[in-house]
């Protein structure tokens, strides 16, 4: 194998010192514009590449920014609020010229280990699609001192919270649907942890620490329309949204709701879904909702009922706030507004 070139070759080749060479080659410092040509010249001809680890040692950076994402880190791809997210978040961190790891969250189930994630080099760290705040990563990345932000949650003294007007969103959707003559309203919610429970969302299940967005939402809803009962889906999918709504949807008409409301668009193409199977027109006999305005252009011509937030907005106030904790300054939170943007998934209540 050939050698790896050092800084003292490059020195060598250029003629200056190693010092020099160093200087010219990092940019910082004053060094005369044809030293730096030759410094620079040399490098290339020699294949020289900083090592990265000494150059972390120097600067006290790793250059690297961890994205903590919930469930397993397929959602990250598979998830378009997700997807948008990251990328608004990966375009702000690329004027810091950092890099971004993904990592799995939640009790680590398929991402590092604890002994993992004590020895990875990071500048900071952003939980981008929510978090707990007994989240073992959480916790962790607490006690070593790493730089947090956290995207709708976790909530913890010291650590930024990105987040939308999710109550606001939800009793404006929830007021929509009553001004369609909507009663009997019942909500699929999105993961309160990520325990693989579904089923109904009682009164114990809300007393545990469950995830802000989904209870905000469900606060949010209930605040217009007291009482509504509510679904919990295992994961933020189509096809948790379809067997959530399939539980409230399959039985006798006077039993069925005449609207369901979801807390993702994800989780209300999994409803459409159901309802398509089961017979039901949407909106002639049910109206569906979701949250989001996540872009599902398989739903076409259908235009679904959502409430929109500013999702990449979100990812950049993220990567903003993570170039403000490595200044040394302290970001203030920020609560991004939302809006309701009806679609032909809501009608008017089904007569009968």
């Amino acid at each position: 194998m050939r050698q790896r070139a050092r800084l003292e070759d490059v020195a060598a080749r250029a003629g200056v010192s190693p010092s020099t060479a160093s200087v010219a080659l990092s940019g910082a410092g004053r060094v005369a514009a044809a030293t730096r040509a030759r410094v620079q010249a040399a490098a290339a001809e020699l294949g020289y590449s900083p090592d990265p680890v000494a150059a972390s040692l120097r600067s006290g950076r790793s250059g690297v920014v961890g994205a903590v994402v919930g469930e397993r880190l397929l959602y990250a791809f598979r998830d378009p609020v997700a997807v948008q997210l990251l990328d608004g978040l990966t375009e702000e961190l690329s004027r810091l010229d950092v890099g971004l790891l993904l990592l799995a969250g939640d009790a680590m189930r398929s991402g590092p280990s604890p002994a993992q994630l004590s020895r990875l080099p990071l500048d900071a760290a952003v939980f981008a699609t929510c978090g707990l705040e007994d989240d073992p990563a959480f916790t962790l990345l607490q006690a070593r001192g790493v730089p947090l932000v956290a995207v709708e949650g976790p909530v913890a003294a010291g650590v930024p919270l990105i987040a939308i007007d999710d109550e606001r969103g939800s009793a404006e959707l929830a007021r929509h649907l009553q001004r369609l003559g909507h009663a009997r309203v019942v909500v699929v919610t999105l993961p309160m942890r990520l325990d693989g429970r579904r089923g109904p969302v009682d009164a114990e299940r809300l007393a545990r620490g469950v995830y802000r967005d989904a209870r905000r939402r469900l606060v949010g809803l209930r605040s217009v329309l007291p009482g509504a009962p509510a679904v919990e889906a295992a994961g933020n999918s189509v096809e948790e949204g379809e067997a959530a709504a399939r539980l409230v949807l399959d039985v006798p008409a006077a039993d069925r709701p005449t609207a369901l409301v979801a807390q993702s668009d994800v989780l209300a193409a999994g409803a459409l879904r159901a309802a398509a199977d089961l017979g039901l027109q949407v909106p002639g006999d049910l109206s569906v909702a979701g949250f989001d305005g996540a872009d599902l252009p398989w739903l076409a011509p259908v235009r679904l009922t959502t409430v929109v937030q500013p999702t990449a907005a979100k990812g950049r106030a993220a990567g903003h706030a993570v170039a403000e904790l490595l200044a040394g300054r302290t970001p203030a939170d920020v609560e991004l507004p939302v809006e309701l943007r009806p679609g032909t998934t809501t009608g008017p209540v089904p007569p009968g």
